[in-house]
């Protein structure tokens, strides 16, 4: 069954990529044409995407990238640049 939520509702949830890392927390959301098409996410300390943004302390993303909202929400991986422990496994695969 779908379950519908209120856009309050995800307000504030946290954000993890679908590799586990933390991301942040939900801190708006855009609509165009009753259609969400950006998320506003609150790029938390303890992040290790939070070394590669500078001085911002968020990011937007596209709707396409957020795979599943529940009580927590599910982003792609792929949205965040790849660590330097990431970039040598793959030299090694």
């Amino acid at each position: 069954m779908l379950r519908l939520r209120r856009i309050t509702d995800v307000i504030g949830l946290p954000v993890y990529t679908d590799a586990g890392d933390l991301v942040g927390e939900v801190e708006d959301l855009t609509i165009v044409e009753n259609k969400i098409e950006s998320w506003k996410i609150k790029v938390s300390r303890a992040s290790s995407l939070a070394s590669h943004l500078g001085g911002a302390k968020g990011i937007v993303i596209p709707h396409q990238f957020v795979k599943a909202v529940g009580d927590i929400v599910i982003i792609s991986k792929s949205i965040a640049p790849a660590s330097e422990e990431e970039k040598l496994e793959e030299e090694f695969e």
